[in-house]
């Protein structure tokens, strides 16, 4: 996230944001300052701090509740990526590199989130690695001694955690800060979610035959040989968007596979909370 450019994006949406800042130029000239004497891991503290100073009131227990339920879909993905690159099964430096540096932004969002939601008054939730079984109970017995299991449940959680912030964007629609902040998160899950799906593609690990597996979801298909999973797939299939069908759409052949992979469908916070059960100890 680039935190220099955060108030003008807000002020996009709120003009009147400098003035609940005191001015645009002391506002500017004040963050500025600080990014110049403190360290990245400091920022989201005065971030969240400003925004408080400008955003306290009604909005609050929305903001609140959205980046507590964000902060609980990272903490289970930062968990899982922390006992995946120990588990000494990532077969090649290449591999291990990138789920590491996964696990690391993961991790870097359960910090960010619990200091915007302390900076606002709220009250983050806490888990540790206690708190999940990985193996959903004995679903996933070798998810940590097994790789191709280990993609795979890998994949599932990023393709969760996509259509989970998109569904939640929906939610605070009327709250362009938290509307923003949702599609970026959904937009850094999406690109958790290729990576990984490419390296399920070049391994071919319970991949079913016959199946390309792409970048990103084809109909209601997890490109996973298992049915444990579908639950994070179902609604996918969609290839109606604002009422219009996209098959085929002004003429163009466009097959109902290509229609679905050109949008990600939502999953409410139910749907989610469903699907994610099941991983908590």
């Amino acid at each position: 996230m680039n935190f220099s450019n955060i108030i003008e994006e807000i002020a996009k949406n709120d003009p009147e944001v400098y003035g609940k800042l005191d001015s645009r130029r002391s506002a500017m000239k004040n963050f500025f300052r600080f990014t110049g004497k403190a360290s990245i891991a400091a920022l989201p503290l005065a971030v969240g701090g400003m925004f408080k100073k400008a955003y306290a009131g009604g909005e609050s227990t929305l903001i609140i509740d959205t980046l507590n339920f964000a902060l609980t879909l990272e903490y289970i993905e930062s968990e899982f990526y922390k006992q995946a690159v120990a588990s000494g099964i990532i077969p090649n430096a290449t591999a291990l590199g990138a789920l590491t540096t996964i696990r690391d932004h993961e991790i870097a969002h359960v910090a960010f989130l619990r200091s915007v939601i302390m900076s606002l008054g709220g009250t983050p939730v806490t888990y540790t690695a206690a708190s999940f079984d990985f193996t959903a109970h004995g679903t996933f017995p070798t998810v940590f001694t097994d790789y191709g299991v280990m993609l795979a449940v890998a994949q599932t959680f990023e393709d969760t955690g996509v259509r989970a912030y998109k569904g939640q964007a929906a939610n605070v629609y009327e709250s362009n800060v938290v509307l923003r902040a949702a599609l970026r998160i959904h937009s850094v899950e999406a690109r958790h979610a290729a990576h990984v799906r490419e390296m399920r593609r070049r391994t071919g690990l319970l991949v079913p035959p016959g199946t390309l597996l792409q970048p990103w979801i084809t109909l209601n298909q997890s490109g996973i040989a298992s049915p444990a999973v579908q639950a994070s797939y179902n609604g996918e299939e969609l290839t109606t968007q604002a009422g219009i069908n996209i098959v085929n759409i002004n003429g163009f052949a466009i097959a109902a596979t290509e229609a679905s992979e050109a949008f990600d469908e939502p999953l409410s916070k139910e749907q989610v909370v469903t699907i994610v059960t099941p991983f908590f100890a």
